[in-house]
C-alpha cells in the first residue's frame, strides 16, 4: 500500500472542521481521522487501522456530510455513502445517533417488516439520505441492487473490515463479494476500517475489494492503549477462578464503572453466573442462545448504566461503545489475538486507568482446540453434505438441519461444520439461501477452493497458530503490550 502523501480536495467545501463542530460538537480532530477523511475527500481508497473508541466512524461521516453539501435539487442522480456494517442490532443505534445531530441517515436490514422496507428503498431511490447502512448479505436482494442504481455511491464505507477476510477472527462470507458489489455500484471510492489486522489480513483486505496494494492508503494509527493495564494470571481449577472474578469485582466497583467478564462456553458462563449469585454479585447474562429481544434488553440496561456487569460469551461484541468499563475479564481463553485484542479494547474508552485479566488454565486451549476443528471442515465433509442434499434431498427437506447433522456425525454443539457449510454453500452460489428451506436448494456445483485440501489444511493451521499466539502472550515473561504489538507488525515504545 502506497505510503501516505498530502491529500488534495475542493477547498470550497465546508472544511472537515467545521463540519465536526457543527454536527458533533467537537473542537478538533484525534489522533490521524483529519488524516482519512482528506484521503477520501480526495477520492483515495483507504484504509484505517484504528483501536476501539478512537472515533472510526467519523472518518466516512464527516466526508458523507461534506458530500451532501455540494447537493443541488437539481441532481440528476443524487449521491449517497453506503455503509456496509456486520451487525443489525447496531444500525439503528448508529442512525438514531446521526438522526438526533440533524444528519440524514437511514438503514435497511431484515429487522424491518416488508412495508417498511419498501417504504424505505422508495426513499432512497427518490434521493433521500446521505447515509445508507446494510448488512452485505442484503446485495442478495434483487430490489435492493435495483435501487442503488439509481443513487450514485460517491463512498463506499466498510466497516469491521478484518471481517472481509477468511484470516482474520471474524470472518463473513458475504464480505468476500465486495469487489463484486463494487462494481455494481460503479467502483466507488472506498474506505475500509477495522481496529486489528495483521499485515496479512491487512493484504487481504485490499485483495478482496478488488484493488492493488499501491491503489490504497495505509493509515494505520496503531493500537497502543496506554491506559489499560494487562495481567495475566494462571489458574488451575473452578474455585480458583471464580476467587479471581470476586476479587477483580469488588475492587473495581468503587470506581462507579461498569464491567465484562467473558466466557467461552454458554454452559461455563451459566455455572460461574449461579455462583456469583451465591456470592451476592448482581449481574446480567448475554449469550448467543438468548431470543434478540432479550439481548438486546440486557444490552441496553448494560449500555444506560441499570447494570453495571455482564457475563458474556463473545456475542456480546462489537459495537459495545461505552465509556466507563473499568475491567474486561477472560474467565477462558480467547481463540486467537486478534479476538482478545477487539474485547479488551472495550475497556477505559474514557482515557481512565482499566483493567484486562485474562485467566489462564490450559484445560481451556482443549474447548478452543475443538472449536477451531469444527470450525474448519476438510472437503469430504463439504462433499458429503452436497451428496445429502442432491441425492437424499427428500429426506432432507422433510427431516430438516437437524437430521442431517445426525447423519454427518455431528459431535455437539461445539462441531459447526454444518453451519460453516452452508454459510460457504451459500456465499459461492452453490445453494438459493443460508438458510432453511433455501439452503436445501442446489443451484451449482462445488467451487474448487471447497475441495482444496491444501488450501483447507492451511487454513486450519493459521487457525491454530492463532491459539498457539495466545499462549505465548499468557506465558510471555516480558511486556505483554509489546508482545501484541510485535504480533500485529508495529513498533513499539514502552
Amino acid at each position: 500500500m502506497e505510503e501516505l502523501s498530502p491529500a488534495v480536495y475542493n477547498a470550497e467545501l465546508m472544511k472537515p472542521q467545521q463540519a465536526l463542530k457543527q454536527y458533533f460538537g467537537y473542537h478538533s480532530f484525534r489522533s490521524s481521522q483529519l488524516s482519512a477523511i482528506e484521503h477520501v475527500l480526495a477520492k483515495r481508497h483507504t484504509l484505517v487501522i484504528m483501536p476501539t473508541g478512537m472515533g472510526k466512524s467519523l472518518c466516512y461521516q464527516i466526508p458523507a456530510l461534506l458530500d451532501s453539501t455540494t447537493k443541488t435539487n437539481t441532481d440528476a442522480c443524487p449521491s449517497i455513502t453506503l455503509v456496509i456494517s456486520p451487525l443489525i442490532a447496531l444500525m439503528k443505534d448508529q442512525v438514531d445517533a446521526l438522526l438526533a445531530r440533524g444528519i440524514s441517515a437511514t438503514f435497511i436490514n431484515s429487522s424491518l417488516g416488508k412495508q417498511e422496507r419498501e417504504k424505505r428503498y422508495a426513499s432512497v431511490a427518490a434521493g433521500d439520505f446521505d447515509l445508507l447502512y446494510v448488512t452485505p448479505e442484503r446485495f442478495r436482494k434483487p430490489e435492493f441492487v435495483e435501487v442503488m442504481t439509481q443513487r450514485r455511491v460517491s463512498l463506499l464505507a466498510v466497516d469491521e473490515a478484518h471481517c472481509i477476510s477468511e484470516w482474520g477472527h471474524d470472518f463473513r462470507p458475504d464480505y468476500t463479494r465486495l469487489e463484486e458489489f463494487r462494481r455494481l455500484l460503479g467502483n466507488p471510492t472506498t474506505i475500509a476500517l477495522t481496529a486489528t489486522a495483521t499485515p496479512e489480513v491487512q493484504q487481504d483486505i485490499v485483495r478482496q475489494l478488488g484493488l492493488e496494494a499501491n491503489e490504497m492508503q495505509l493509515i494505520h494509527e496503531g493500537i497502543d492503549r496506554p491506559n489499560l493495564e494487562l495481567q495475566v494470571k494462571e489458574v488451575w481449577d473452578d474455585d480458583d477462578k471464580l476467587e479471581h472474578i470476586i476479587d477483580a469485582v469488588r475492587n473495581t466497583q468503587h470506581q462507579q464503572g461498569s464491567g465484562i467478564v467473558y466466557f467461552t462456553l454458554i454452559k461455563t458462563l451459566e455455572r460461574f453466573s449461579s455462583r456469583l449469585l451465591e456470592e451476592g454479585i448482581v449481574h446480567v447474562c448475554y449469550h448467543g442462545d438468548l431470543e434478540r429481544s432479550k439481548r438486546r434488553n440486557i444490552q441496553n440496561a448494560f449500555m444506560e448504566g441499570e447494570q453495571s456487569l455482564v457475563l458474556a460469551t463473545n456475542a456480546f461484541g462489537m459495537g459495545i461503545d461505552k465509556e466507563d468499563i473499568r475491567y474486561v475479564l477472560h474467565a477462558e481463553v480467547p481463540g486467537s489475538m486478534e479476538a482478545y485484542y477487539q474485547e479488551i479494547g472495550r475497556a477505559g474508552r474514557d482515557g481512565l486507568e482499566s483493567l484486562c485479566l485474562l485467566l489462564y488454565d490450559q484445560r481451556d486451549l482443549a474447548t478452543q482446540m475443538e472449536f477451531i476443528r469444527w470450525s474448519n471442515p476438510n472437503s469430504e465433509y463439504f462433499q458429503q453434505v452436497y451428496l445429502y442434499l442432491t441425492e437424499r434431498k427428500e429426506q432432507v427437506q422433510a427431516f430438516g438441519v437437524e437430521w442431517l447433522n445426525q447423519q454427518l456425525h455431528s459431535r455437539g454443539k461445539a462441531d459447526h461444520r454444518l453451519e460453516t457449510t452452508f454459510a460457504l454453500l451459500d456465499r459461492y452460489d452453490v445453494v438459493q439461501d443460508s438458510h432453511p428451506p433455501g439452503c436445501f436448494k442446489v443451484i451449482a456445483n462445488l467451487p474448487d477452493c471447497m475441495l482444496d485440501d491444501g488450501r483447507l489444511a492451511t487454513k486450519l493451521e493459521r487457525d491454530q497458530r492463532k491459539l498457539y499466539a495466545v499462549v505465548e502472550y499468557a506465558n510471555h515473561p516480558g511486556d505483554r503490550k509489546q508482545f501484541i504489538h510485535n504480533y500485529f507488525g508495529l513498533p513499539y515504545n514502552a
